[in-house]
């Protein structure tokens, strides 16, 4: 069964939507650039214990994986998605400032916790605005998406250069500015009107060729993404610390966050010449044997002498094991869901992923303290599930094979 057709509205490709999409991308991914790398180096120069690190870290993860899904299928059912867009901007702005209440574990948990709810959807809701504009303008997703990316890079190297010259104290202000950017940006967001749906089928049925939003294969998938984006769960918590640990300088450090980057942008600007025709299982295949790889690495660096340097090329894996993660999903999201369901298949999918990397942080704080960076070892193992199962669903959609063309059905002209 094809789609309704388009409604006069949404046959006209706002203005500028690209360029709004990129700057709505690059605004989200500042803020997560300065967050990700420095606010454990925050919560460390506030007096907090491993253990306390990993729980701060990883309790905003399980309330997300509840709210966001719930946040985007609400998006996906109102007048237009891009307003819900502004307002989770404008909560998480407002909810930062509470890291400069007086600092204690129960105040910093609970703001992050809140701010999570709100923070966590922007992703996801900028996906599926983006995946819209991919199926009726034929926009190119990884030429939008690149622009997090850098955005990202940028905001690490600068928070690096800051924190040179300043403390941790700078941290949670940055915070706050990077959020007020993702606010301004949100408010340029295209309005697209409501998703199409089909006339007489259920909401919770994928059209046509594709399978069901619940079937094997999309759990399978979205359980191996899971695994294999949990695995970086312990370097994205611990890894900061335990540069600074051996005498990184801040700089350094955001330079080696911003190379991960790098590597990154380099992949979303080769992808469609070099693996454009390749599936989404392949992909994901890919970036599950880089994170193995990257996570045995690891731990080898400092012990064979090769300090800076190794980290820099070990660092260059973020490629793989997330470029490509990143690209797969969307990949997959892309060719088997129709647009009505789009915001709930990115919300069934940040359950998956949110939830492995919240069970993996949580984790990390007790395994950071028994092992300190040999934790590694136990992270690749987690990616090497998240292989298996990548696996397991390539393994199900040969057994139960489609109709030729899956997807096309869920194509807008």
């Amino acid at each position: 069964m094809s789609l309704p057709p388009l409604q006069p509205e949404q046959r006209i490709k706002p203005p500028g939507f690209e360029l709004r999409i990129s700057l709505i991308y690059g605004a989200i991914f500042a803020s997560l650039g300065i967050h990700l790398p420095y606010f454990p180096l925050w919560l460390e120069a506030e007096g907090f214990n491993a253990e306390q690190i990993g729980v701060i870290l990883a309790a905003p993860m399980f309330v997300r994986v509840i709210t966001t899904p719930v946040i985007s299928s609400m998006a996906d059912r109102a007048r237009d998605r891009a307003n819900m867009l502004v307002a989770v901007s404008i909560a998480s702005l407002a909810l930062s400032l509470g890291y400069f209440l007086p600092t204690s574990y129960g105040v910093v948990l609970a703001v992050s916790v809140l701010l999570a709810i709100f923070w966590a959807p922007q992703v996801p809701l900028t996906d599926s605005l983006a995946l819209s504009g991919v199926r009726r303008f034929r926009s190119s997703y990884t030429k939008m998406r690149i622009w997090g990316s850098l955005a990202f890079l940028v905001a690490s190297v600068v928070c690096g250069a800051i924190l040179s010259v300043s403390d941790a104290s700078t941290i949670p202000i940055m915070i706050s500015a990077g959020l007020l950017l993702a606010c301004a940006a949100a408010m340029l967001a295209p309005r697209l009107g409501p998703p199409r749906r089909p006339a007489g089928v259920s909401g919770a049925v994928v059209l046509g060729a594709g399978p069901k939003l619940f079937g094997l294969y999309f759990i399978l998938f979205v359980a191996g993404t899971g695994a294999i984006n949990a695995s970086h769960g312990f370097m994205f918590a611990f890894v900061s610390i335990y540069w600074k640990g051996i005498g990184l300088g801040d700089a350094t450090i955001g330079a080696l966050w911003a190379w991960a980057v790098v590597a990154e942008v380099v992949t979303f600007l080769v992808f469609n010449r070099v693996l454009g025709r390749v599936s989404a299982n392949a992909v994901m295949a890919i970036a599950g044997f880089a994170a193995v790889v990257r996570w045995i690495v690891y731990p080898l660096i400092e012990p064979a002498g090769l300090g800076v340097l190794g980290f820099f090329l070990v660092q260059s894996l973020h490629a793989l094991s997330t470029g490509l993660l990143l690209i797969g999903l969307q990949k997959m999201i892309g060719e088997t869901m129709p647009e009505e369901r789009t915001g709930a298949a990115q919300g069934v999918a940040f359950f998956a992923v949110g939830f492995s990397m919240a069970v993996v942080t949580l984790a990390s704080g007790p395994l950071y303290e028994w092992l300190g960076i040999n934790g590694f070892y136990a992270m690749a193992i987690v990616a090497a599930v998240g292989l298996a199962l990548i696996a397991a669903a390539s393994l199900s959609q040969r057994n139960h094979p489609h109709k030729s063309g899956v997807g096309a059905d869920t194509m807008e002209p």
